[in-house]
């Protein structure tokens, strides 16, 4: 029986599974930021604790999408 998924298509597979993940990872970005200009415009007076968490957030969020990005690259240049 011979292979019938080449390891070029499942590299290329790999990848889009990678780009999803930055895509979900900038959607939490957005919704972060939202929630943050949301909070901070309710309440000015929680804008150094709100804006402090916020930021640790969006680093966390931002890892998590160059994690991705170099695991993507990676699997191209095997």
């Amino acid at each position: 029986m011979e292979n019938i998924v080449s390891s070029d298509a499942l590299m290329y597979i790999g990848v889009g599974i990678c780009a999803l993940s930055m895509t979900v990872s900038a959607w939490g970005l957005a919704k972060v930021f939202g929630i943050l200009i949301e909070t901070i415009g309710r309440n000015p007076q929680v804008k150094n604790d709100v804006q402090t968490l916020g930021l640790i957030a969006a680093g966390l969020i931002e890892a998590i999408a160059l994690y991705a990005l170099v695991v993507a690259i990676l699997m191209i240049y095997k």
